[in-house]
């Protein structure tokens, strides 16, 4: 499997050096190699790769501009709209909904700006699952090794990456659904801000929870992406109006002069010794000696677990109603539970989303970033039920979140960066700063990949 990076591909596309048809062709071959052993594809959109590409090509040949992605393949979890498939959401449910008319917001932003879509990937069904297990399509396995998971639920997207499909994907993240697959997998991912790019065209999980966003094998190729998608979207309502922010020119600052700092207690509780050890070496390499506590953690993540349970059932209502036997039996059961939860619980549950993030803004005026393990273990095994939360064996499904929940919940912008122990299976750092402040988290994770603290690296 190749890895050619998105910027690289770009840059030789736009000066005449290759051709998006090549770089495509090469990209569907890749993907008819490598998915059977990964399974991280539901849907390969090959004419239409083809024929975006010849594009890109003759607007070359003619002297006309072509964006900063010229050629670079793509694609997007199955909840993203592509005009003329039926967006499935990782569901069976879905198959029979009418296709999509229009492409999702996001998947407009990058092909203005060059990029290929190639497919759709594998998803946890309704965007609900950390494990990439999908009951209807298949495990998704982790490019690492074959017998583990590979995080969910942006399972195909992370996996597709990681194993060298193509160099960038498009992703969803509620309580952690870029964050998870990325750590677990090996590759940098970014949780924007909530409401900073439009979820225009996405299957929705929980409205005042979902984010949109990009993971990659670089963090130049993160930023490019990142930058490609933002600006103000008429067709989605919710999103925050902010002017566009390019962060690709500012990487090369560093983290010289931020004030970093370490996520102590809840953060260091349970997880497991090279989860700790990754954040740690990022913490050394960063100059970072201060722990900082952030209070209330765990009743913040269950607030998260009530909002996330009673939106997400709520959307998935009549569904239920009328066709209960076509979930997953454990996403059914999760969106039951939700159904009966009594409203004063959700309330209160709001007021301590309000509550927490108040206290969190009040660390983010004494720190740039803060550092966080991203999840308790590097990747289970498929089919795996339970891990050890330090010396607690408890539900894998419902924890390989239990430390991005909390950062999701208030909306923060995190970057993902993985780390690679000799021998080992990949783990994940998160990099998180206040609202708005993607520069400081690419900016940092940049300095870790220039330290060698934090890399992608391909399958063995």
């Amino acid at each position: 499997m190749s890895w050619p990076d998105a910027t690289t591909i770009a840059a030789n596309v736009a000066a005449g050096r290759t051709s998006a048809l090549s770089v495509t062709q090469a990209a569907l071959a890749a993907i008819d190699a490598g998915n059977p052993a990964l399974n991280a594809f539901t849907a390969i959109t090959t004419e239409r790769a083809l024929a975006a590409a010849a594009a890109i090509d003759a607007a070359i040949a003619a002297g006309k501009p072509v964006g900063p992605l010229a050629g670079v393949p793509f694609a997007v979890k199955n909840l993203f709209d592509i005009a003329g498939l039926v967006t499935r959401a990782g569901a069976a449910l879905t198959a029979t909904d009418p296709p999509a008319a229009r492409d999702a917001a996001l998947v407009r932003k990058l092909e203005a700006a060059g990029a290929v879509l190639v497919g759709a990937l594998n998803m946890g069904e309704f965007a609900y699952d950390f494990t990439g297990e999908n009951a209807h399509d298949g495990a998704c396995h982790n490019p690492h090794d074959l017998a583990r998971m590979s995080g969910g639920s942006s399972s195909g997207s992370a996996a597709a990456v990681a194993g060298g499909l193509v160099p960038i994907a498009l992703c969803s993240d509620t309580n952690g659904s870029i964050r998870v697959p990325a750590a677990l997998c090996g590759i940098f991912g970014l949780k924007p801000t909530y409401g900073r790019l439009s979820r225009a065209g996405s299957y929705p999980f929980v409205a005042s929870l979902d984010h949109l966003g990009p993971v990659a094998r670089s963090v130049a190729d993160l930023a490019l992406v990142y930058d490609a998608m933002q600006g103000t979207d008429a067709d989605d309502p919710a999103q925050t109006p902010r002017p566009v922010e390019p962060v690709a020119g500012l990487l090369g600052r560093g983290a010289a002069g931020l004030r970093v700092a370490v996520a102590g207690g809840y953060f260091r509780a349970g997880a497991a010794p090279d989860c700790l050890a990754a954040v740690d070496a990022a913490a050394r390499a960063l100059g970072a000696v201060e722990i900082v506590e952030f209070p209330h953690v765990a009743q913040a993540r269950a607030s998260a677990y009530l909002i996330t349970a009673s939106e997400g059932s709520a959307l998935h209502l009549q569904r239920l109603r009328a066709h209960a036997a076509g979930f997953d039996p454990d996403t059914r059961d999760r969106f039951l539970a939700g159904a009966m939860l009594p409203a004063a619980m959700v309330q209160h549950a709001q007021r301590m989303r309000r509550w927490f993030a108040a206290r969190c803004a009040e660390i983010f005026q004494r720190f740039d970033v803060v550092l966080f393990p991203a999840t308790p273990c590097p990747a289970p095994l498929i089919g795996q039920k339970t891990i050890m939360l330090g010396e607690q064996e408890v539900p894998l499904r419902a924890n390989l979140g239990v430390y991005t929940q909390p950062l999701s919940f208030i909306g923060l912008p995190v970057a993902l960066a993985p780390v690679f122990a000799p021998g080992r299976l990949p783990v994940g750092v998160q990099i998180a700063a206040a609202p708005w402040r993607e520069d400081l988290v690419l900016r940092v994770a940049a300095s870790l990949e220039a330290a060698g603290v934090a890399a992608a690296r391909p399958p063995e």
